[in-house]
């Protein structure tokens, strides 16, 4: 004869399983879950940082057009004016987008300060030596070919403008305050070149952890403007020649 006693007794045992075996199950899905969810954060986060890039590009033409030269990098990372000196040269050819001057976003998608490279020529504000059809650049973009070793991507020292985040990882991306996240290491070659005071050479290619192609793990995002397309857009809005 079965007691009352036993009957609650095995009830609590079977409850006792089940919730373990809906636990399990939850834990599961939600273990499912997470890297599916990271992964679309990821992609918001990089598809957020490229329509900010293309939008500085284009801010980039039309000051170009307006202005007849490109701006300066900004003065530091809390001012966002341009960095010129009292004769109109620039104090220096990269560092961080003039955001105040562009009226453009300061900050990619990681909250780091967007970073700007511009040939001095281009940015000269002397009425007499504005650049013009033909002057020179003197920036290349490289890329990485199926056998890891570096090929141009843009004909050589011939981009007159780059502008870039440093992407997920932030190495050598700089906060709103001015602290530098972390600079890359010897084994992000390709990112330690976009980090490079010369700023004269920078690496795009497809973002990669750890990279398969050379170069080290790379995720910056990297744009520049093309000068067919700069002197098309100036040619037509009567800037030149």
């Amino acid at each position: 004869m079965t007691h009352t006693g036993d009957l609650i007794n095995q009830q609590k045992g079977f409850t006792l399983v089940e919730m373990a075996i809906v636990l399990m199950i939850v834990g599961l899905l939600l273990g499912g879950m997470l890297v599916p969810l990271s992964a679309q954060m990821d992609q918001r986060n990089v598809s957020e940082t490229r329509k900010q890039l293309d939008e500085i590009q284009q801010a980039l033409i039309g000051f170009a057009i307006a202005n007849s030269n490109f701006p300066c990098p900004a003065k530091s990372a809390s001012d966002g004016a341009e960095d010129r000196n009292v004769s109109g040269a620039c104090n220096k050819r990269q560092g961080f987008i003039p955001w105040s001057a562009l009226g453009v976003a300061k900050l990619d998608a990681w909250g780091r300060i967007i970073r700007y490279s511009a040939t001095p020529l281009y940015t000269n504000t002397n009425p007499l030596t504005k650049f013009k059809l033909g002057d020179p650049r003197d920036i290349t973009i490289s890329t990485r070919d199926a056998t890891g070793a570096l090929v141009n991507l843009s004909n050589s020292i011939d981009i007159p403008v780059v502008i870039l985040s440093h992407g997920k990882n932030g190495y050598g991306a700089t906060l709103a305050n001015g602290t530098v996240v972390a600079d890359p290491s010897a084994t992000n070659a390709d990112e330690k070149t976009n980090y490079a005071a010369a700023g004269t050479s920078f690496v795009s290619k497809d973002q990669s952890a750890p990279s398969t192609t050379g170069g080290g793990e790379f995720d910056d995002l990297v744009v520049w403007i093309s000068p067919n397309i700069l002197f098309n857009r100036m040619v037509a809005a009567g800037k030149l020649p």
